[in-house]
């Protein structure tokens, strides 16, 4: 089995923020996860990227909100995407004033 993209997709938000997700299906797991996606997920506010979901060899699932890195559970690449949109929705609320 050869790599297989899932999904490549650009959502504007507003003239300001977009969101980009990019999704793979790989023929086995990238190191140390057990699952065999490779994502990236990013939204970004002004020209900078504010929230962002990846997986790369040797460091694992992990999420990156405003400058603090944390590890991220992935279970589904379905819950992948509903935590990345629930974080962008916490993201403006929090920021839209300022």
């Amino acid at each position: 089995m050869k790599a297989e993209q899932l999904l490549r997709r650009r959502i504007v938000m507003s003239e300001t923020e977009f969101a980009e997700l990019v999704l793979w299906r790989l023929p086995e797991p990238v190191p140390p996860c057990r699952h065999s996606f490779k994502y990236r997920l990013a939204f970004i506010t002004n020209g900078i990227c504010v929230i962002r979901y990846d997986n790369e060899r040797d460091k694992g699932d992990h999420r990156h909100i405003g400058s603090v890195e944390s590890p991220y559970e992935f279970s589904t690449h379905d819950r992948l995407i509903a935590d990345f949109r629930e974080d962008i929705e916490r993201w403006r609320h929090e920021h839209r004033d300022a």
